[in-house]
């Protein structure tokens, strides 16, 4: 049985000075500061809840981690290790989580397959495409697709 990732909150709590001071589950010290987290049901320095691969302060960059393999993560780490966007509409390869994409209607891309799928011209930002037959096509493929089938387009 294969352990699924799992994402948990992060609360930040005001230390009581009339409490006694808890242990710190990252470096098990006691937590002698005016605040700490509270993650995975053990308390943190704000310092010591940390990301295993960028080390960035779970605590600043929002109120959820994750942890899949025995690590704690922050979200975009989470997404660029174990995350998948889907498949890409044209070469049907799998797409990162984290790879920037295009996307067409409900289809996805990787930048790199998002051309014309008849005369492989890319498309740079503010060109025209169309979505025929779940085929990006140009502007000059598609209205040539529509001359061969009787009916020339109106250009304004």
């Amino acid at each position: 049985m294969q352990k699924r990732e799992q994402s948990f909150g992060i609360q930040m709590l005001t230390v009581q000075p009339d409490t006694k001071p808890k242990g710190c589950a990252g470096c098990n010290r006691k937590i002698k500061d005016r605040y700490l987290l509270k993650a995975l049901d053990k308390y943190w320095h704000e310092d010591c809840l940390k990301c295993a691969c960028c080390e960035c302060r779970l605590g600043e960059v929002g109120s959820t981690l994750y942890t899949k393999a025995n690590l704690i993560l922050c979200r975009r780490d989470y997404l660029r290790l174990f995350g998948v966007t889907g498949n890409c509409a044209a070469c049907s390869k799998l797409i990162p989580a984290f790879e920037m994409v295009m996307r067409a209607k409900e289809n996805v891309y990787h930048l790199d397959c998002f051309a014309c799928q008849l005369c492989n011209q890319r498309f740079c930002v503010g060109d025209k495409f169309f979505l025929k037959n779940n085929m990006i096509l140009c502007q000059t493929d598609y209205e040539e697709g529509l001359m061969k089938e009787g009916y020339s387009p109106q250009v304004r």
